[in-house]
């Protein structure tokens, strides 16, 4: 859903509590008084229930009102690795999280302000994240005997007491949503399946989200079954006009649209965003997109996505598994094309002998790995950061891959433009280390006029580039750019330039096949000298004040709340500067002076210290982690309370 948003309209939005025009439900606002609205700047909203309760859809479609609406927004989807989790149990139970705001906003939120629990099993799972005085709603027909016993409920907590520091709305959403498609000829458990929908008008109506966009979604997306369609409209509708009618929703809440830049936006997940990079990457080179693929959680979307767009000249091939994939991929890249493999970390390990033979070839390939839990099968759905030591020594030899990480959903576009840059410049696999929390998390994008993208034009090899004793003239595949080291790239069957290619080591220059020692090292120095050549931008430090002695350096998806968490600490006196590396291999040529400008510097990541190992080892720094391995990304007042509590060491150090 895209939306043009000038910036002298964005900065109010107010349409007198109303909402938007034509949002409201044309059942709704008949002769009825309107309940009060209350302007609030932000508000975090958090659906649960059974992974077949349609969680991340409910979720998807309220993300998509409120980017049209023109709020900036962060998603956090939380869903089961199985397909069909045991229904009512604790492990079953999936979750969609939406913060949405009025101004800039980088993390999907530390704690929900709104609760809306399916069944028993999804409120015991969420609740110890609400605060006290948030608001939760219950769809009371799930609390049966039966259904508590099963997540270790041993009374009702609807009526012990136990929600009281809350404001607790009992709703009897399957009840109401079948009351609401007797007439339309459904069977009770094809109504009872609309029942999300029927949450999802609610709250539409609790903060004025337009509705049109939602019902012509389902009409599209049940188009070859209209009774299912229009019947999740009633019952979407039926959700709204509940909201309005009923005494205990007494109040509803409106996010004005936040300041944004003036261009075209739409809401995006990462691994879109990604998907659309790698075509925008190929356009911009005049290369077909090659995509040699297996699928695997959280990666295969960019699998999906691709396979949609023949009409620019993509080719994706699922292959047997992660090896025929990326072999697929390095071929086609051998072949002329910008070859793309997507894969999650055990996906890394398989293709880790044919990314050795990429640097051995010294072709252009993009590796992208969107990490999640680990090791082995681990947590599939989960995020984590602890492929970065994979990516940067995961083959055996001396094998330099450049590393690049995107911060947010919306950037993941820019890594892969930034991704094939470095790999058609300089001959070169690249890793591009993405997360499921940036793949299926979502934010505002505005989408960027094509002047702007950067010109990744290729120049091929078409003729001879070495003159022999004799006067003649010869193609030597391994003859190197005085500037950048890389090789040329000679498109298969171009007469005159044929070569050899292989694992095996190559003699400088001629690329014919070498086992002399003094070749050998020379080949590997220059294969570490041209990655260590790559021209990245230098890292920025964002230190207003001037009077920072904490820096906290991140990279990829800890962004959000690292940002989130150095506000928290500005607002409150403290001093405490940022950097965020998107470049990790090479590292900017800046780094090592930044990281000795500081007294002490943090680390956050989602692994076990592989940034700070990194940085320990290069540096001499003493970096200092601070680390979690949850499968959930950081939260920022945690981030908070460490970068205070690292403040407050350094100034009782001075008193001593």
């Amino acid at each position: 859903m895209t939306s043009q948003v000038d910036q002298s309209e964005a900065v109010d939005g107010s349409d007198g509590g109303e909402g938007r025009a034509g949002s409201a439900p044309p059942s709704a606002r008949q002769g009825r008084p309107v309940k009060p609205t209350r302007r609030l700047d932000r508000v975090i909203i958090r659906f649960a229930g059974d992974s077949g309760d349609g969680m991340q859809l409910t979720g998807d479609r309220f993300t998509s009102e409120t980017a049209s609406f023109g709020n900036d927004l962060s998603t956090l989807p939380n869903f089961p690795a199985e397909i069909r989790a045991p229904a009512g149990t604790l492990p079953g139970v999936s979750s969609f999280q939406l913060h949405f705001a009025d101004h800039d906003i980088l993390t999907p939120g530390d704690a929900p302000n709104v609760l809306v629990a399916m069944n028993p099993a999804a409120l015991k799972a969420n609740l110890p994240d609400v605060p006290r005085g948030a608001e939760i709603i219950v769809n009371t027909d799930e609390f049966t005997k039966r259904a508590l016993a099963k997540v270790g409920y041993a009374a009702d907590p609807l009526a012990d007491g136990s929600l009281d520091a809350f404001r607790l709305h009992r709703v009897p959403l399957t009840t109401l949503t079948l009351e609401a498609l007797k007439e339309s000829g459904l069977a009770r458990k094809d109504a009872e399946r609309a029942k999300n929908m029927f949450a999802l008008g609610l709250l539409s109506w609790m903060y004025h989200r337009p509705t049109g966009g939602t019902e012509a979604f389902l009409r599209q997306k049940f188009a070859k079954k209209p009774d299912i369609a229009e019947a999740n409209i009633l019952a979407f509708r039926a959700g709204w006009n509940f909201g309005e009618t009923t005494e205990d929703f007494a109040v509803s809440y409106e996010i004005a649209p936040a300041s944004l830049p003036s261009g075209t936006y739409r809401n995006i997940s990462g691994n879109l965003a990604l998907s659309y990079g790698l075509i925008a990457a190929a356009e911009r080179a005049g290369l077909p997109l090659f995509l040699g693929s297996y699928p695997i959680t959280p990666a295969s979307d960019i699998l999906h996505e691709l396979s949609k767009h023949k009409n620019f000249g993509v080719r994706t091939f699922q292959a047997e598994d992660e090896i025929a994939g990326i072999g697929a991929a390095l071929g086609a890249a051998f072949g002329g094309a910008l070859g793309v493999t997507t894969t999650s970390g055990p996906g890394v390990a398989l293709k880790s002998e044919t990314i050795g033979l990429a640097v051995s070839l010294e072709l252009p390939l993009l590796v992208v790995d969107i990490q999640r839990g680990g090791p082995s099968t681990g947590l599939p759905t989960k995020t984590e950061q602890a492929d970065l030591l994979q990516a940067m020594f995961g083959r055996n030899g001396e094998a330099p891959v450049p590393v690049v990480a995107p911060a947010t959903p919306a950037e993941c576009f820019t890594a892969a433009l930034e991704a094939a840059r470095i790999a058609l410049t300089y001959r070169t696999p690249v890793m591009l280390l993405s997360d499921g929390y940036l793949a299926n998390g979502s934010e505002p994008w505005r989408i960027p006029a094509v002047d702007e993208l950067p010109d990744l034009a290729v120049d091929f090899a078409t003729e001879p580039n070495h003159e022999l004793e004799d006067g003649s003239r010869v193609f030597w595949p391994y003859k190197r750019d005085a500037r950048t080291l890389a090789r040329p790239w000679a498109v298969p069957g171009t007469p005159g330039l044929e070569h050899r290619i292989g694992g095996i080591e190559k003699q400088d220059g001629t690329g014919n096949i070498s086992y002399d020692p003094a070749n050998h090292d020379f080949m590997v120095r220059t294969r570490q000298a041209k990655i260590d050549g790559i021209g990245v931008p230098p890292v920025t430090v964002d230190d207003p004040s001037g009077r920072a002695r904490v820096l906290v350096l991140g990279w990829g998806s800890t962004y959000g709340p690292i940002t989130a968490a150095v506000r928290r600490v500005r607002a409150d006196g403290g001093h405490v500067a940022q950097a965020h590396l998107r470049h990790i291999n090479p590292f900017p040529a800046n780094l090592g002076a930044v990281l000795h400008g500081y007294e002490r510097v943090i680390v956050p990541e989602m692994n076990l210290g592989q940034l700070a190992l990194l940085l320990r080892a290069k540096y001499l720094v003493d970096a200092q982690s601070y680390n979690q391995v949850r499968g959930l990304p950081f939260k920022a007042a945690q981030l908070a309370d460490v970068l205070q509590a690292a403040i407050g060491t350094l100034d009782a150090e001075d008193q001593r």
